[in-house]
Parts: structure tokens; C-alpha cells; sequence
């Protein structure tokens, strides 16, 4: 592992603790009038989501984690996993849903995603901000439906239930936010 300086920190760098995998979320160069300069961070553990705070001394040597990004295909669903191909070498990779998180929740098969790697395993997963999904099912609108911010559930392609305006019917293409979860757009709007 290539080892950083505190003094080098950058939001969004990942560092390899004894404590596990963590990203810089926020860091701060203290030079107080007495005593030695320290760097106050919040740091996010990549695999729970926990942010914790730490203050180290200035120049203190942390490992810096490399996280490999790869651009992959999600091909399809195989039992609990999800099998994606390398666009670069067209090699597959099986990834459980638990590895995959809430990203699990907006694939369907033909999408593009970029997997974070680390160690041979995934720690991450970057989705386009929006995804387009169609309505499996859903109780159908009524005419005269209209009541503003009125929301029903839906159940979209890939099995993800979401709250969505009492006009949307079972067929329909609507966009859905992959960071919240929550109704965007009927598709095309």
C-alpha cells in the first residue's frame, strides 16, 4: 500500500485503517497557537456507511487504499448473484446483491455500471444519477386522479417498490433518483 501523508488528504481519498476501508468525507489543517499542527477528518467506512472523527498529527503516514474502477455490463440475475462483463477484457464477474447495496435495486439486464474494487472485492458502485424503469404493477389511475402530491406504490422491472403520482399506470417508463430512490419523471418528460 502506498502510504500518504495527512498533510496530503484529499475529500474523497480512501485509506486503509486497521479499522477497515474508509473515505475522506471532510479534513481540516489545525496549526493552534501552542503545541504541534493536527489534521481533524471525517472519515466514512466504505462497506457499513459509518462516519467517525479522527485527529491526526500533521504529516502522520496513513495507507492509502487504490480502488480499481471498472466499467461493467450487467448481463444478468443467476440465483443470489448478479453477473457482470468487463467492457475492456469481456471477462464475467459474479457479485452477490449484498456487495451491490441499493445500486442491486436499479439494474436491469444491459445496463452499465462502474464497480469499485478493492482487493478483489466490491466496495462500490456508481450509477448514472437517473435511471429509466418501467411499472410492473401498480393500482390503476382513475380519471379525475389529480390530487396534488397524492402517491400510490409501485412495483418497477426490477423488483424495487417506489411512491409514485396517482397518474402512473402498470406499463409506463418512469425515472427514478438512484441516490434516494424516489420518483423523478414519466420517461421522456
Amino acid at each position: 500500500m502506498p502510504a500518504v501523508s495527512t498533510n496530503d488528504l484529499k475529500n474523497g481519498m480512501s485509506l486503509n485503517l486497521a479499522e477497515g476501508l474508509f473515505s475522506v468525507v471532510e479534513f481540516q489543517h489545525v496549526k493552534p497557537g501552542k503545541g504541534g499542527a493536527f489534521v481533524r477528518t471525517k472519515l466514512k467506512n466504505v462497506r457499513s456507511g459509518a462516519v467517525i472523527e479522527r485527529t491526526y498529527r500533521a504529516d502522520e503516514r496513513l495507507d492509502q487504499a487504490l480502488i480499481d474502477k471498472r466499467e461493467m455490463q450487467y448481463l444478468y440475475p443467476d440465483g443470489d448473484s448478479y453477473v457482470f462483463m468487463d467492457n475492456t477484457d469481456y471477462e464475467q464477474l459474479h457479485a452477490t446483491r449484498a456487495s451491490l447495496g441499493s445500486a442491486a435495486n436499479f439494474l436491469k439486464a444491459g445496463d452499465s455500471a462502474v464497480l469499485q474494487m478493492f482487493d478483489g472485492e466490491i466496495v462500490g458502485v456508481d450509477l448514472p444519477a437517473s435511471v429509466e424503469l418501467e411499472v410492473t404493477d401498480t393500482e390503476p389511475g382513475l380519471q379525475g386522479d389529480r390530487v396534488s402530491g397524492a402517491r400510490k406504490p409501485a412495483t418497477l422491472e426490477t423488483g424495487f417498490e417506489v411512491q409514485v403520482p396517482l397518474f402512473v399506470n402498470v406499463g409506463e417508463r418512469i425515472k427514478v433518483d438512484t441516490r434516494t430512490g424516489e420518483y423523478l419523471s414519466r420517461a421522456g418528460s
